[in-house]
C-alpha cells in the first residue's frame, strides 16, 4: 500500500474553522484526522502541505518510523507548527492503518480499558456571551442566566461543567481573555478585584442551578501571572472545584500555586511532547495533565499519558473542537489506565453533526466507545464544502 494523494479540508465553524486532514492510498484506503489553525496557528496547513509531499509513495503504515524522520527534518524548528503538522499526519496514518486493518483505533493503542468515557460540558456558557445567534441558542447575559445554564448542564446528565471568566456587568458582557490579547487586562496580566469578585459570583450562580453533585472547573487559561494566579486560586478555594485549569510556561511557579491552594490544579494543555511536559512532573506541577492530541499526535499523547502514570498523574484530554476531534481524543483515552475525565464542547453550529458520517454517542453524560474500524466515522466531505470556510 502507498501514500497517493494528501488534501486539507476546510468548513465555517461559526466562530472559526474545522479543518480535516485526508490521506489517500492505492489501496482505495483513506484516512482522516481533524487539526486546527483558528487559535494562534495561522499557516499550519501550508506546513502540513509541506510534509506531506514528503511521505507520497510511502507506505502508511509503519507510522512510528513516518513520525521519527518528520522530527528528524524539522529537528531546528521542534514543537510549535511543526509539531502540529506532524500530529495531523500521524493521526490521519492511524485511522489508514486501522482500517487496513479492521479494527477501531483503540485496539492499535492496547485496546480499551473502558466502554465509556465520562464527559465534562466545555466552555459552559462562554459561547454564549457573543456567539448565541449562530447557535440558536439564548445568549448569556446575566446571572440568572448562570443559574439556568446550570441547571441545563445538570439536566443533560453531565457530571462535571467548566467555565471561563465572564464580566456581566458591561453592555454587553464579554468573555475576559488578556492571555491572548483580547480586550481589557493585556498585557499586564494582574488580577483586579472586579475579576475575582465577578468570578465569586458567577461560580456561586452555577452552583445554585447545578446543585451539589455536578463538578465546576474554572479555566484560568493564562489570563494571569504567577502573582495573579495565587491571588484568583486563595479568593476562589472556598467553592470546592473539581480543578482550576492554569496555564503557565513556568513549570516551577505552578509547582507554588498547586502547593498553596488546596483545589487540584489542571495543566498541560498548550505544550507539545513529553521533553515538555517533564519538569511539570518533576516539579509535581498538577494534579492532572491536560494533553492534546491533535497537537501532539494520538501515539505521542500516550506516551505522555505513560509518563505521568510514573508520576501517579491522571490525563484529560483537550479537545475543544469538531466531532473528529472528539473521536480522536475518545479513542487515546480509551486506552489510558490513567484517565480522569473527557473535555467536550456542547454548545456548537448547528450543522456539526452533518460533518462527520457518524457522530459521537452520548448517552447520560457519557461518551460510547465506536467499534467500526478507525475513528468510527469518516468526514462528510459534501457537507463540508456546503459550509465555506471563512476567511
Amino acid at each position: 500500500m502507498k501514500i497517493t494523494r494528501i488534501e486539507d479540508l476546510h468548513c465555517d465553524a461559526g466562530w472559526r474553522n474545522f479543518s480535516f486532514l485526508k490521506i489517500s492510498t492505492d489501496a482505495g484506503i483513506v484516512g482522516y484526522s481533524e487539526y486546527n489553525e483558528s487559535y494562534g496557528s495561522a499557516g499550519l496547513t501550508a506546513t502540513i502541505t509541506a510534509l506531506g509531499e514528503t511521505l507520497i509513495g510511502q507506505d502508511p503504515r509503519p507510522i512510528e518510523r513516518i513520525v521519527a524522520r518528520l522530527h528528524g527534518i524539522t529537528r531546528h524548528a521542534p514543537g510549535g507548527i511543526n509539531q502540529q503538522a506532524i500530529a495531523a499526519l500521524e493521526n490521519a496514518l492511524l485511522d489508514v492503518k486501522a482500517k487496513d486493518l479492521g479494527i477501531p483505533v483503540y485496539q492499535l493503542l492496547g485496546g480499551a480499558v473502558r466502554p465509556r468515557l465520562q464527559l465534562y460540558w466545555s466552555h459552559c456558557g462562554t459561547y454564549r456571551l457573543a456567539h448565541h445567534a449562530v447557535m440558536g441558542k439564548p445568549p448569556l447575559r446575566t446571572l440568572d442566566d448562570v443559574v439556568a445554564l446550570g441547571r441545563e448542564a445538570k439536566q443533560s446528565g453531565f457530571a462535571a461543567l467548566k467555565t471561563n471568566i465572564f464580566l456581566l456587568d458591561v453592555d454587553p458582557p464579554v468573555l475576559y481573555m488578556p492571555g491572548f490579547g483580547n480586550g481589557p487586562g493585556a498585557p499586564a496580566l494582574n488580577a483586579e478585584k472586579r475579576v475575582i469578585d465577578a468570578l465569586d459570583q458567577q461560580l456561586a450562580a452555577f452552583r445554585q442551578g447545578a446543585g451539589p453533585d455536578v463538578a465546576l472547573i474554572l479555566d484560568l487559561n493564562f489570563n494571569f501571572k504567577t502573582e495573579g494566579f495565587l491571588q484568583v486560586t486563595r479568593a476562589l478555594d472556598n467553592h470546592g472545584l473539581m480543578w482550576f485549569e492554569i496555564d503557565s510556561f513556568d513549570a516551577a511557579a505552578l509547582g507554588l500555586i498547586r502547593r498553596r491552594t488546596s483545589t487540584p490544579i489542571a495543566s498541560c494543555e498548550s505544550l507539545y511532547g513529553r521533553r515538555a511536559f517533564l519538569p511539570y512532573f518533576e516539579h509535581q506541577a498538577m494534579d492532572v495533565a491536560i494533553v492534546d492530541a491533535p497537537w501532539n499526535g494520538v501515539l505521542e499523547s500516550v506516551k505522555i499519558a505513560a509518563m505521568a502514570e510514573a508520576w501517579e498523574v491522571n490525563v484529560a484530554p483537550h479537545n475543544f473542537y469538531g466531532h473528529l476531534s472528539t473521536l480522536m481524543s475518545a479513542h487515546f483515552c480509551a486506552a489510558l489506565p490513567n484517565f480522569r475525565i473527557m473535555e467536550i464542547d456542547v454548545d456548537d453550529v448547528p450543522w456539526k453533526d452533518d460533518l462527520v458520517s457518524t457522530p459521537p454517542v452520548i448517552e447520560d453524560g457519557h461518551l460510547v466507545l465506536p467499534r467500526a474500524p478507525g475513528w468510527g466515522a469518516e468526514v462528510n466531505e459534501e457537507a463540508v464544502r456546503a459550509h465555506p470556510p471563512k476567511r
